[in-house]
């Protein structure tokens, strides 16, 4: 097997010789340019396997070398080598489309780890991609151009932070990403922000030393121990409290944690993936947010699409269910009847993919002869649109201070009655299955009116979460 080169851009001769030796043990072969000039000339003349640019150059900036790379050599990951805690120039080079970044005085183990993921991102990936990317289902132009950004976004080593509704599917985002960069043999760690007490974040994200506090009989290895050289995902990231906040853009800066009770910081290698179907930029605004840690995760922002604005895809989201619910239950697939089909494709699917898992999942239980009809779907009323889903996500969220929307009903107009007929004509014959469909109809709307928050749904209805989830798991909704 032939040998990879690797070329070093930097106008320090110590930096060169320092980089020549570590990677030259990493058994590569290492050429050097001590200008942008020099180094277009190297980039011409032969094919590197990774690339390491200083940021200041004498004739230009590493930000040039990074761009040049990107636009004529994207199969070569460049590092750019930075002034150690300008992090700003660090966040503007993964931009412009540098894998990752290393800071001076160079840090030999972190150096080797980081020459190690780049070799990664010059070999293999086309099975990877063809194979990975099917996970997402759909073949209309969103999905696509969801496809297309991911592949490009798995290469760096940025922190991408992932947009969108509930139910869009942004954790399988989170988990393509990973799976289709350099890092896809270790671990991804998905987190969910919302899910962990205050008090116990910090412990629970960095991990503790035994007897650091009550209760810590053993030491424990945080989140950030447990996804070391792999990915870390925080789902609903704007959860996370304002103490979190400022002790995540450290690690996120510094590249270090600290054990609660420990004397000294840990080098992690993490990469961060966040989202949240909240606006986080409005969240900013009005101050519950840091600005300078949304700027951090968010170097990258990959925002996807909700079912409705793709809804030629409907049909094969369906079809992969049915197939999925069918083995499950050792049964063929059900058969969705067309006046059935209309309706979805028509229906705005306020919780998504989610939604339409559930939609289907219900149907089958209640349909006839394996065949979905249009009394089987149960779609909820359509006073909840597509707008009032965009208004939702432009404006502050329900469970964020402000009262959450009011649910509509629609009043029905008394009908006429025969003076002769029974009064009890419109009593239900089987009351507890009457109470529990008002009851799963109230439920519906409540969950949809907050983009399936469960906490301020079960709010708004005036139930604990805890009651709400006992009225889920009894009426079958998921």
């Amino acid at each position: 097997m032939s040998k990879q080169y690797a070329l070093v851009i930097d106008d320090e001769r110590d930096i060169r010789e320092l980089l020549t030796l570590t990677l030259g043990r990493m058994d590569l072969l290492v050429e050097t340019a001590a200008t942008v000039a020099e180094a277009r000339e190297r980039l011409a003349g032969r094919r590197y396997a990774l690339c390491f640019t200083d940021m200041r150059l004498p004739d230009g900036s590493g930000q040039e070398v990074i761009a040049l790379i990107a636009a004529q050599y994207p199969e070569t990951p460049v590092a750019m080598i930075t002034a150690y805690g300008n992090v700003d120039a660090a966040v503007d080079a993964l931009k412009a489309g540098a894998f990752d970044f290393v800071s001076k005085p160079v840090d030999i183990s972190v150096l080797r780890r980081l020459v190690q993921t780049a070799l990664k991102l010059s070999e293999e990936k086309r099975s990877e991609q063809t194979t990975s990317a099917g996970k997402l289902i759909g073949d209309s132009v969103p999905m696509n151009e969801l496809r297309a950004t991911i592949a490009k976004v798995a290469r760096s080593q940025a922190p991408v932070y992932i947009a969108g509704e509930s139910g869009v599917g942004k954790e399988l985002v989170a988990r393509l990403i990973h799976e289709l960069g350099p890092r896809s043999g270790a671990p991804f760690v998905p987190v969910n922000c919302g899910a962990i007490p205050s008090e116990l974040m910090e412990s629970e994200f960095f991990g503790h030393k035994k007897g650091s506090f009550t209760g810590a009989g053993a030491d424990k290895d945080g989140l950030f121990h447990a996804a070391q050289g792999g990915t870390l995902f925080l789902d609903e990231v704007a959860e996370l409290p304002m103490h979190m906040q400022v002790k995540l853009l450290r690690v996120i800066q510094e590249k270090a944690v600290r054990p609660i009770g420990a004397r000294a910081e840990i080098g992690v290698d993490v990469r961060i993936l966040s989202a949240t179907h909240k606006n986080l930029a409005r969240l900013v605004e009005l101050g519950s947010f840091r600005q300078d840690l949304f700027y951090r995760i968010n170097v990258i922002e990959l925002r996807v699409p909700p079912l409705r604005d793709r809804r030629e895809d409907i049909p094969k989201l369906a079809s992969r269910v049915l197939e999925r619910l069918g083995k499950d239950n050792g049964t063929p697939p059900a058969r969705i009847e067309p006046d059935a089909l209309k309706a979805l494709l028509s229906y705005d699917f306020p919780g998504n993919v989610r939604e339409l898992e559930n939609v289907l999942e219900r149907s089958v239980a209640l349909c006839e002869n394996n065949s979905i009809g249009l009394d089987d779907l149960r779609l909820a009323p359509r006073e909840r649109t597509a707008s009032a889903a965009a208004e939702i996500w432009a404006n502050t969220p329900t469970d964020f201070g402000a009262p959450p929307p009011p649910v509509t009903t629609r009043a029905t107009p008394p009908q006429a009655r025969d003076a002769d007929d029974d009064e009890d004509d419109d009593f239900p014959s089987d009351l507890a299955a009457a109470v529990a469909e008002t009851e799963r109809a109230a439920i519906m709307k409540a969950l949809e009116a907050t983009r399936w928050n469960r906490t301020a749904a079960a709010k708004q209805l005036g139930l604990t979460l805890r009651q709400l989830r006992y009225r889920l798991e009894k009426l079958g909704i998921e």
